[in-house]
């Protein structure tokens, strides 16, 4: 078997509309180990059809379902379960907008011995305001190179060893513990690669544009007090 350098980590719950989109889309990519990849979808309890959808991708991918959790419990125990030097994770509802995008993001990290990359994040379909606020999202991450990384959870590539040794992701973060981690990386081991990943502008739907941008811009003057984080933002409380 052709050994894979990477393991995919996926948190779910629900996600039977759009998680078949995900692994179709890494069905597609041109990562040559591919086929020898394990997926571990991190499944909290869901009660629709995605485990066995995920299940269903076993002829095409080494799809493996977990117990999971909040993302950050699920990001965990997936990579707690990983033996490969990186570590790739995923939101559920995303696409890779590439089908080189995981080869080019692995290849990026060992040439320049990076321990993080992300990529930026296209909104598929979405309004103007949608759109506008995701390239903001994008416009931060490239400034966040100059002080402090950001890396994106929908897309987080990471050095496996580098992971584990700044702790993982806090358990106890529902909210912007993609930033809290990432942010401690240092400038020089982080990369953003080109193609992005599509997502889907359901965020904006359940919370309201007004609402996200107020979080994300109290999480950029908040980088430096780890009590905002803790605080509970009921980002997931209509889940």
């Amino acid at each position: 078997m052709n050994t894979s350098d990477l393991t995919i980590v996926i948190p779910a719950k629900n996600e039977a509309k759009l998680i078949p989109n995900l692994l179709n889309s890494l069905v597609n990519q041109d990562y040559s180990k591919m086929s020898s990849t394990r997926v571990l979808v991190a499944d909290a309890q869901s009660t629709d059809a995605t485990p066995d959808i995920v299940r269903s991708f076993r002829d095409r991918l080494r799809t493996e379902v977990i117990a999971g959790g909040r993302p950050s419990v699920g990001r965990n125990k997936g990579a707690a379960r990983a033996e490969t030097p990186y570590v790739l994770f995923m939101d559920a509802d995303i696409e890779p907008a590439s089908p080189s995008l995981i080869r080019r993001s692995l290849e990026l990290a060992q040439r320049k011995q990076l321990h993080c990359v992300t990529t930026n994040i296209v909104c598929r379909g979405g309004n103007v305001i949608d759109k506008l606020l995701y390239t903001s999202n994008d416009v931060f991450q490239y400034l966040s190179r100059l002080h402090r990384p950001f890396s994106t959870g929908m897309y987080m590539l990471f050095d496996r060893r580098r992971f584990f040794e700044l702790g993982g992701f806090h358990e106890q973060v529902d909210f912007a513990e993609d930033y809290l981690l990432s942010s401690h990386v240092a400038r020089n081991r982080f990369g953003i690669v080109r193609g992005g990943v599509y997502t889907t502008n359901r965020r904006f739907q359940r919370m309201g544009h007004f609402r996200v941008a107020k979080l994300f811009l109290n999480t950029a003057f908040n980088f430096w007090n780890e009590s905002f984080f803790l605080r509970d933002h009921k980002y997931w409380q209509s889940e």
